[in-house]
């Protein structure tokens, strides 16, 4: 059995939700030499599925690269991506203000979907899984889509919203993994854990 885990996200909220099934956890996190936002660029017409479960791949490639360049204690590897989509059309994270505003005209009165993938590396051994949501925001004014966007809320998150935010007192239903939209399916993660051995 591992006392702890190694979760390799900036996320806090992926270490609060780590918290909340009792999963002891330290951060392995990219150094300046890595280039990690290069990992989620979209190649072609991937399908979002996909594509999510693929950059969640690379990302645990380099967390256990990273933890043998840095003579770590072994422990297994928890790396997760969350993408946000519309039909085929992958909404990453917002480059700016102004496209944070594009992003969320386009989620407004819609129901999109929210994909996170979770895998876990122990050893040699790896298993992954994904969680499938469905978010739907009810219409809304642009003054009210600028008021949010000016918080800085939708910075750096998938589809310029945080649900655990702000954002909530739009959003009209749910379907789907609640701890998955926040960025970390806490059922299919709890699984993983414990097909490798560890306490949750």
């Amino acid at each position: 059995m591992s006392d702890f885990i190694y979760l390799a996200s900036q996320s806090p909220r992926r270490s609060q939700l780590l918290d909340q099934i009792g999963v002891a956890h330290t951060l392995l996190l990219a150094g300046p030499e890595e280039d990690a936002e290069s990992l989620e660029d979209v190649r072609g017409a991937e399908a979002p599925a996909r594509y999510v479960a693929r950059v969640t791949g690379l990302k645990l490639d380099a967390a256990v690269q990273r933890l043998q360049r840095q003579g770590l204690p072994a422990a297994p590897v928890l790396c997760a991506d969350t993408t946000v989509c519309l039909g085929r059309d992958i909404l990453g994270k917002p480059t700016n203000e102004a496209d944070a505003l594009r992003i969320l005209q386009l989620l407004a009165g819609q129901t999109h979907r929210v994909l996170t993938a979770v895998a876990v590396q122990k050893g040699s051994r790896r298993e992954s899984a994904v969680s499938a949501s469905w978010v739907r925001f009810a219409p809304m004014t642009l003054t009210q889509i600028k008021a949010y966007v000016a918080t800085g809320e939708p910075m750096g998150k998938a589809g310029a919203y945080g649900v655990q935010g702000r954002a909530a007192a739009h959003i009209e239903q749910i379907r789907g993994s609640y701890s998955g939209i926040m960025g970390l399916p806490l059922f299919e993660t709890a699984r993983l854990l414990r097909t490798l051995g560890v306490r949750c």
